[in-house]
């Protein structure tokens, strides 16, 4: 048998043992099995005619009602809260009780429609017979309730984790997406005063990047050329406001993949934004951002060089730390440890090295 064969029939046992919706199933088949168990023993068949079936009949209703009250009384009231001497105490007493009222019901119910008779140690040999046979399925029972509560326990403490993860994810986005709106406000203002003309197009541009902030960023996933585009635009309008800037984003796989791998939103615009705002040359020189995406064995590698001025980098270094840390605890929180977040700072040069999965 092959192991996903294998691996499904493994889960669907396992659901069929837990699930709520097969639990009338789930009892049907333990009657059924138990009753042809305790059909396999002697005891019964030393009574004659129909009282044979009404022996096994009366066994069957004790023994099951031990089973049902080890589940539904003592496994919860004693086991499930760690009173495990409590319980085999119990366990023991509802035994002793429980084998006493089949024995007061073959001596004084059914003894005149006995047709053989046994020594003392023959017969209870067979009454033990029968008794033995049900104690493993008592203990499997209470196995079968353990993983019960084991397996919905642990759902819950996923769904749980996965509440607190999502919660969490929207707290940061909701963060981010502020600070790139602020710092593109910020350039408006700047703009406003010093040149007009430039300011309307900003403002233009601006409309589109809240269409895409509205109707791509509340979604879970984004296709990526979406975000290239997003970034695009992004650089071209930095590219209007500022001179002396250049940009360049290069991208390395083919069409078919690029318009089928999806990626959370905004997952680099951070780094392009921060990217931006430190290429920024306080003399007047050339300044540039340089972005290279490549998609590889379903890899996907993004990296981001941005030229650097020293005395302006160290000037606002104290209020660039807020979109960086929220992109990073994202990362985590999207990824775990399956991502590779790298940074290399040189006298002109910072880059930022991102590998993900996809």
């Amino acid at each position: 048998m092959k192991y996903s064969q294998w691996k499904f029939k493994e889960t669907q046992a396992i659901e069929f043992l837990v699930e709520e919706r097969y639990k009338y199933s789930r009892h049907l088949l333990f009657l059924v099995f138990f009753f042809f168990l305790l059909y396999s023993s002697r005891f019964w068949h030393w009574y004659s005619g129909m009282y044979q079936y009404y022996v096994l009949l009366f066994v069957y209703s004790i023994l099951i009602a031990m089973v049902y009250i080890n589940i539904y009384v003592l496994v919860p009231r004693f086991f499930f809260k760690t009173r495990y001497i409590s319980y085999l105490v119990v366990l023991v007493l509802m035994g002793v009780v429980g084998l006493n009222i089949i024995g007061y019901g073959f001596r004084s119910v059914f003894a005149e429609f006995r047709t053989i008779s046994f020594p003392k140690e023959t017969e209870k040999g067979g009454i033990y017979e029968g008794i033995l046979m049900c104690i493993p399925i008592i203990l499997t029972t209470t196995t079968v309730k353990l993983l019960q509560k084991w397996i919905n326990d642990n759902k819950r403490i996923n769904e749980l984790s996965n509440l607190t993860l999502n919660m969490e994810l929207n707290v940061l986005r909701n963060q981010i997406n502020p600070h790139f709106l602020f710092n593109m406000l910020n350039n408006v203002k700047a703009l406003i005063r010093t040149d007009p003309a430039k300011a309307y197009v900003v403002i233009v541009k601006l409309s589109e990047f809240l269409r895409y902030q509205l109707y791509e960023n509340s979604e879970e996933k984004t296709l990526l050329t979406s975000e290239i585009e997003f970034l695009s635009n992004f650089l071209n309008l930095e590219k209007i406001r500022r001179e002396n800037f250049s940009f360049d984003i290069h991208v390395e796989a083919d069409k078919r993949t690029l318009n089928t791998t999806f990626i959370p939103p905004n997952l680099f615009t951070t780094f392009v934004e921060n990217a931006v705002k430190h290429s920024v040359n306080i003399t007047g020189e050339e300044s540039y951002v340089k972005v290279n995406i490549k998609i590889e064995d379903k890899k996907l590698s993004f990296i981001c060089i941005n030229s650097k001025d020293p005395g302006y980098a160290l000037a606002d270094k104290k209020s660039s730390g807020l979109g960086l840390a929220n992109i990073k605890r994202r990362l985590e929180l999207l990824y775990n440890d399956k991502f590779e977040l790298n940074t290399i700072s040189e006298d002109k040069e910072y880059t930022v090295i991102l590998k993900i999965s996809v």
